[in-house]
């Protein structure tokens, strides 16, 4: 492993971001020194190349499952950024802080690492080449006829007892891959007399891997509470009651105001009707005694022609 966490060796670190600032290593993947293929399984290998893992310094690596590949004959640039997660843990997430036997630091992969373990130990009392511990290693026949099969038992079973959960704090890194092809025209014949090979060899077993940072920055993601209890008696049982409670209120004053207008127009009829019965009777008490009819007028009254009309009782009287 580059730069890994051992005792009495200081980590590298970069500067500067960019192609050129990380890791560049020229690889011989020597296709020559490959076993032969007889036959088809399911760990039957038909690539050429490498696999290749960025993983954080407290993370085992898993390669066979979460590399990715590296070609002979290119130049691979990877471009990496740092993240750093953050999950909560139940009841409002699903992380966990657990110990581990094997492992200071929890994670996925020392998770599934020594579950694997412990199981192919328990079942073929031997251990992976990968695998911690004390065990003595699988030999051939072991590993075929025990370790293999119960490794791939392990892994159909659903709700096995290797089930691993996130860890409320991880790093990861995203990548960027861009490849381009080795060698070009120019450097084929340099390449020749450097390694005494052919150009042939040179395309089909030589690739060049170029990791680096994208910029010296990281990324953070975290898991938050959608509820706390402040928030939910502050903001949301606080604002449900406010809003009720000035409904209310509101309702109430409408229910005054509307109680004040009807009253206020029933007074406003009554004293008008009052006042126009006092104005009738003022009116006809006002009036002339009516001339009896049988007695003789004995003056004349000249009535002009154009006469103001008045009221009913003044017609009357």
């Amino acid at each position: 492993m580059f730069n890994a966490a051992e005792e009495g060796k200081t980590l590298r670190t970069t500067m500067k971001g960019g192609t050129g600032n990380g890791l560049e290593i020229m690889l011989d993947i020597q296709q020559d020194e490959y076993l032969p293929v007889w036959g088809e399984t399911e760990e039957t290998a038909f690539e050429a190349g490498v696999r290749v893992q960025i993983h954080s310094q407290a993370e085992p690596p898993f390669v066979h499952e979460l590399g990715f590949g590296v070609a002979p004959g290119f130049q691979t640039f990877v471009a990496t950024q740092e993240q750093r997660l953050t999950y909560l843990p139940p009841p409002w997430g699903e992380c966990v802080s657990q110990t581990l036997g094997f492992f200071e630091v929890y994670s996925v992969t020392a998770c599934r690492i020594e579950c694997e373990t412990r199981y192919i130990v328990e079942n073929c009392n031997c251990r992976m080449v990968y695998m911690p511990g004390d065990s003595p290693y699988c030999t051939p026949e072991q590993y075929k006829d025990c370790a293999e099969p119960a490794l791939a038992a392990l892994s159909s079973v659903e709700g096995s007892s290797c089930l691993c959960r996130n860890p409320c704090n991880m790093t990861r890194y995203n990548k960027e891959l861009s490849m381009v092809k080795i060698p070009s025209k120019t450097s084929a014949r340099y390449l020749e007399k450097k390694f005494n090979r052919s150009e042939k060899y040179i395309t089909d077993n030589i690739l060049v891997l170029d990791i680096f940072f994208e910029a010296l920055n990281y990324e953070t993601i975290e898991q938050k509470k959608a509820y706390e209890v402040a928030g939910l008696l502050v903001g949301d049982i606080g604002g449900q009651m406010g809003l009720f409670i000035g409904a209310s209120i509101l309702t109430i004053l409408e229910l005054f105001d509307y109680a004040y207008e009807v009253v206020k127009d029933r007074i406003l009829d009554l004293l008008s009707r009052g006042e126009e019965e006092e104005s009738r009777g003022e009116d006809v008490s006002t009036c002339d005694p009516v001339v009896n009819h049988s007695e003789t007028i004995s003056h004349t009254v000249s009535v002009p022609l154009q006469t103001t009309l008045g009221t009913l009782e003044e017609i009357a009287c």
